[in-house]
């Protein structure tokens, strides 16, 4: 479907009940692994990434895209109502439900190598959308939301995403200094170490700033990485307790898979988006036009409107449910299912992508935030 040049409010309705879709993807995923307790069948566990990889692309396909927006007029009520903030919550129980299904099937029932690899892209698959959730939640004010938040962490053991993302990578975002910024002729395995261990590092620097300047050590308690990665210790260690040490490489292995979830997430939302310096030297402000987009139906309201990234970065407090399209921000040619898909496979990205990149660019090669060790290649097929 084109973008319109113009988005009309007036075609805007509330979707108050199909956000219910919203925590509906860690019930389908839980009930497949319960299909399995029941049947048997480890190919019950396959429903996971069906769903991402196969259903979802097809459904985006088959429902299009939404472009309309929410009046300002209706944004305060859509903020004050207390349904939307009870979906984000709703998502957090069914995934811990999920996970410890998961850890309890791996450590007790026998299964075929290819019926455990299912089991742990199942449950990573429950933990890695589990990070959206908290994306959703950590930018919150409230003391329930980052919370749960760290909660919703856990499982992934990446509980450091609750500061990086916040005060890290929104502030550096679309710039070369951001290791969740993904560069040009960057492919997703290239990117991928780069963005952990990026993170990770800037994670830990930025809660030492903080608290040195209270006069506190990094290795306080108040330290919002060490509280995230205690709820993972406290997690991975009752389960431990529980079904025995032969739990653990299924937690850490499902936890990976997680974590790349996100990653691929991040290499899709800003790939060769820049943003300029100003006559100071300093980056201009962070606009829509520095996050690739999405309006596909579907695939937003499973994942609170993620897909909208270009209004969320420009307005990063903004609830999702108010999350807004525009017309000058460059719009993916598919949604994330499709996107993250495709990015495994890195010719095939490059093949898609970069032709877009260079025509929101003008083809100012330049402008691009590009992959250092691809400039010359670029240059030469771009000029």
């Amino acid at each position: 479907m084109s973008k319109p040049s113009v988005v009309r409010q007036e075609d805007w309705h509330d979707k108050r009940w199909l956000w219910l879709f919203s925590p509906a993807i860690p019930l389908a995923f839980t009930s497949s692994l319960l299909a399995f307790v029941l049947s048997g069948q480890w190919w019950c566990m396959l429903l996971a990434p069906l769903v991402i990889h196969l259903f979802l692309p097809l459904l985006d396909r088959i429902f299009g895209e939404d472009f309309s927006n929410p009046p300002e007029s209706a944004v305060a009520q859509l903020d004050q109502d207390l349904f939307y903030r009870a979906l984000v919550w709703a998502y957090v129980p069914l995934q811990m439900i999920g996970t410890v299904m998961g850890a309890w099937i791996a450590a007790t029932q026998a299964l075929p190598w290819f019926g455990y690899i299912a089991l742990v892209l199942t449950v990573g698959a429950i933990n890695g959308i589990g990070i959206g959730t908290a994306h959703e939640l950590g930018h919150k004010k409230e003391a329930l939301d980052r919370w749960l938040s760290k909660i919703a962490l856990a499982p992934s053991a990446y509980g450091h995403f609750f500061v990086e993302h916040n005060r890290g990578h929104h502030k550096r975002v679309a710039t070369p200094e951001d290791p969740a910024s993904a560069r040009m002729g960057e492919s997703f395995w290239a990117f991928l170490p780069r963005s952990v261990w990026g993170s990770l590092q800037s994670a830990w620097a930025l809660e030492q700033e903080r608290l040195n300047k209270q006069g506190l050590s990094v290795w306080h308690l108040q330290n919002h990485n060490l509280q995230a990665w205690s709820l993972t210790l406290v997690l991975f260690g009752v389960l431990v307790a529980w079904l025995g040490w032969t739990v653990l490489p299924f937690l850490v292995l499902q936890s990976v898979y997680a974590a790349s979830m996100l990653e691929v997430v991040n290499y899709v939302e800003h790939y060769g988006l820049l943003r300029q310096r100003d006559a100071s030297g300093r980056y201009v402000r962070c606009e829509p036009e520095h996050s690739w987009n999405s309006n596909h139906l579907v695939g937003n309201l499973l994942l609170y409107h993620l897909q909208r990234h270009s209004d969320h970065h420009a307005h990063p407090s903004r609830r999702y449910q108010a999350l807004r399209h525009f017309a000058t921000a460059p719009q993916l040619p598919a949604g994330y299912a499709t996107m993250i898909t495709v990015a495994y496979l890195p010719p095939l990205w490059f093949a898609w992508m970069d032709p877009r990149v260079m025509a929101h660019y003008g083809s100012d090669l330049g402008l691009v935030n590009l992959q250092a060790t691809a400039k010359a290649k670029l240059a030469q097929r771009w000029g």
